[in-house]
């Protein structure tokens, strides 16, 4: 077997056909290397953002050479201290500059969208309807064009929310240009566009992704290319640092997306991160507090009008304190039946989801310009909905409340109605989301929407929901679905407004989580963002028992959205369970191909020629008669440290070895440090001449001596459960026995794969883990079952 024997590991560069579709692509990866004896020489490919593009491991163990291991004890306390508070120093600046976006977004789609709301709101007045549908359908496009076309051409990383590609870099699963700046850039001011041009799309989720950006780009060090970088920030150019940096970010993202930093921290600990320790929460809870801190100082900067059409904002989103919720024994039916009926929405709405996303697919691989046709269609289409289907809703006087002046604020919508009147369906289609959640959350506010208005805006959400996700553009889930489960909260309060005494706009936010627990499947995170949103803890045991109840129900049907779009995306994401056939195997049943290795002191020409003939990042090294009494397993060395070794030359004449001092007179431990997001060496980088190919060198000094192990009968699902905690990129196999070779292959990250494992054992499908979950067949039976019972009781 080689010494890299997961897809996932290689870096080839694939040829891919013209006219086939980004899944049949993926599909025809997976499918190689189903034969045992075929060596693997491809790379695993993934679509990142809305291209195909290959993908590595990341490799979160510690390197223990010689070289690093002087490093390590030349350093004082005075290094030990500036690495503690340099992270300190980064959870700070992480905190600040997340907040400050998270600000800058909202406050520009409040004046953006708000300031083409204003002139839509003018030009009705002056009844010129068909202008007022011309500019409004027309600045929805451009803004929508903008946000794709600088995703299509400039950043293809930056499309979507991001979260899938978070989730699965924490899972360790790299992709080149995730977290660029490049990236970080296109994915503000992309968003931006996107949430203002009235598609129903939200701005929460990209945040996870800028948060991780930023705290990335802290974690490079730098850039040597343009000289801005010094030796001590250097201390994070590694997997494990920058991990936990994207961990702290992600949850600042979440914090400053809904102003809930407590809710950032748990959504990163329920929701994203594979592995975590109690330091790393600490860390990510002092992010989120100094992202709430410096909000609430950005905010009071708009108390004085300063902030145009976003008002006075709020750290409360929205607020709906108040100190009289009360609800009885009687109100829990509805909320049990509120988290049934989100569980059956959320989980169809993802089956939905995939569905378009699958076709969007295929569209939008073709060209750029299929992109920009695709996004100018959907675009067109809601603008046409949204505008015209406000005017099937009757005029509603406004209410005594409000003075008759209750279109003075976002709350309501004139729209074609007389003076002192409103239309409750314009009033949600044509605000903001933020401005819809808030009409709809809002409490004493009974009798201000149609029946039929929340039916018709709800199917409508419903849908654009699902049309929206799949455009080429930076934008996020949330808000979206908090707004459809708000409105179907409202609509289900009014149906049985005699069975319960609970304010409507109550219901709307248990709607909302009811939705979000069906379609994201988050119970913790979830329920303490809503809290902090809302402001109104005596609602918390309700939220959590319409959440138990809505993820229970959508688990009956199938996952959640954000790992239904990691499948649908490649990304090779390694589950917290092992499947039960995992037991079954050894880890020497899924291992296959040739093994690659080195000996101790090894001649540069077989080194050149192995990384040149094999895309395998790991290779054992071997030391041998005269080097060693008998054969014996030194160690694993990286291919990354082979190329620093090859282009500084560090050769001998003779097959000897050359002694850990000479190797630290040459090299530096920063020498070895991983690169950022730029260009990475190549074998093709070196220059090595034919008398220098006919030299040795001598790989002991970098030479990692203390490599994670299993013996060859171990179980896979032991084996799967060692290599995700540690973080593992390569795993190496021992054999059970002193009389055959001193390894038997290597692990990666391929060989835990279901793909990989059932191709090579095909008869194990029948074992993998099936939750308990609803078919087309079992679904009619229950009807019918249901259908009789009532018969033969009436």
């Amino acid at each position: 077997m080689d010494a890299s024997t997961s897809l996932h590991d290689d870096t080839s560069e694939v040829l891919l056909p013209q006219r086939s579709s980004l899944t049949e692509q993926l599909l025809s990866h997976r499918s190689i290397h189903l034969s045992r004896s075929s060596p693997n020489n491809t790379s695993q490919v993934a679509i990142i953002g809305s291209n195909l593009c290959p993908i590595e491991s990341l490799d979160f163990e510690l390197i223990e050479n010689d070289l690093f291991n002087q490093n390590w004890r030349s350093r004082g306390k005075a290094h030990k201290y500036r690495y503690v508070i340099l992270k300190w120093t980064f959870c700070l600046l992480i905190g600040v500059l997340v907040s400050a976006v998270g600000f800058f977004n909202n406050l520009a789609v409040e004046n953006i969208a708000g300031f083409k709301f204003l002139s839509l709101s003018k030009l009705m007045e002056a009844e010129r309807y068909w202008t007022a549908f011309g500019v409004f359908a027309g600045s929805n496009l451009l803004l929508l064009l903008f946000a794709s076309a600088i995703t299509s051409f400039i950043s293809p990383a930056a499309g979507g929310s991001g979260i899938p590609e978070v989730k699965a870099y924490l899972n360790g699963v790299d992709a080149p240009n995730i977290f660029t700046l490049k990236t970080l850039f296109v994915k503000i001011l992309g968003n931006i566009t996107a949430v203002s041009s009235s598609l129903h799309v939200g701005k929460a989720g990209p945040m996870v992704h800028i948060g991780a950006c930023i705290a990335s780009i802290f974690g490079q060090g730098g850039s040597q290319k343009y000289h801005l970088t010094c030796d001590w920030l250097r201390y994070f150019k590694n997997d494990r640092d920058r991990r936990d940096l994207v961990t702290i970010g992600a949850s600042a993202g979440i914090a400053a997306g809904f102003r809930a930093p407590v809710g950032g921290v748990l959504f990163a600990v329920e929701s994203l991160s594979s592995w975590w320790r109690s330091a790393l929460l600490w860390r990510s809870f002092f992010a989120t507090a100094v992202v709430a801190v410096v909000l609430r100082v950005l905010i009071g900067v708009c108390d004085s009008g300063q902030c145009g059409l976003f008002g006075k904002g709020g750290l409360i989103m929205y607020d709906v304190t108040n100190d009289t919720t009360t609800y009885q024994l009687a109100d829990l039916p509805i909320v049990i039946l509120l988290g049934i009926i989100g569980g059956v929405l959320g989980s169809l709405y993802n089956f939905l989801m995939l569905k378009v996303l699958r076709i969007y697919g295929y569209i939008n691989e073709k060209s750029h310009a299929h992109k920009l046709l695709l996004t100018s269609a959907v675009s067109i289409l809601i603008s046409c909905f949204l505008y015209w289907l406000p005017w099937i809703a009757s005029c509603r006087p406004c209410p005594s409340t409000s003075n008759g002046d209750c279109l003075s604020t976002n709350r309501f919508r004139q729209f074609q109605c007389p003076k002192n009147y409103y239309n409750d369906l314009a009033s949600l289609f044509l605000n903001t989301h933020d401005d819809a959640i808030r009409n709809l959350y809002s409490t004493g506010t009974n009798d201000f929407y149609h029946p039929l208005s929340l039916l018709l805006f709800f199917v409508s959400s419903y849908i654009f929901g699902i049309l929206s996700y799949g455009v080429v553009a930076p934008f996020g889930l949330f808000v979206p679905i908090i707004l459809t489960g708000a409105t179907y909260g409202r609509f289900v309060a009014i149906l049985l407004g005699s069975y319960t005494e609970l304010d409507h706009g109550l219901v709307a936010i248990l709607g909302s989580a009811s939705f979000l627990g069906g379609t994201m499947r988050m119970t913790v995170s979830v329920c303490v963002i809503i809290i902090e949103l809302t402001n109104n803890l005596l609602l918390l045991p309700l939220v959590m028992l319409v959440l138990l109840v809505s993820k229970t129900v959508a688990d009956s049907f199938n996952g959640n959205i954000y790992d239904m779009i990691l499948q649908l995306k490649g990304l090779p994401y390694l589950e917290g369970h092992a499947e039960p056939y995992m037991r079954q195997l050894t880890v020497s049943d899924v291992l296959s191909g040739p093994l690659h290795s080195f000996n101790g002191v090894e001649k540069v020409g077989n080194i050149v020629h192995t990384l040149r003939s094999t895309h395998h990042h790991a290779f054992p090294v071997i030391d041998e008669p005269p080097f060693s009494p008998s054969p014996v397993l030194y160690g694993l060395i990286l291919r990354s440290h082979l190329l620093v070794v090859l282009k500084k030359k560090a050769f001998l004449p003779t097959n000897s070895l050359s002694g850990h001092e000479k190797a630290s007179k040459i090299f530096v431990a920063s020498d070895f440090d991983k690169r950022g997001s730029g260009k990475q060496d190549t074998i093709d980088d070196v220059n090595i001449t034919p008398e220098e190919m006919e030299m040795f060198v001598d790989l002991h000094p970098f030479t990692n001596t203390s490599p994670y192990t299993v013996v060859e009968t171990m179980s896979l699902a032991k084996a799967l459960t060692l290599f995700r905690e540690v973080g593992l990129r390569h795993m190496l196999v021992m054999p059970k026995s002193s009389d055959r070779a001193l390894v038997v292959g290597i692990l990666t990250r391929h060989d835990f794969l279901p793909e990989h494992i059932l191709g090579l054992h095909p008869f194990l499908v029948r074992s993998r883990w099936k939750r308990l979950r609803w078919n087309r067949s079992t679904v009619t039976k229950f009807f019918r079952s249901f259908i009789r019972w009532l018969a033969c009781s009436g």
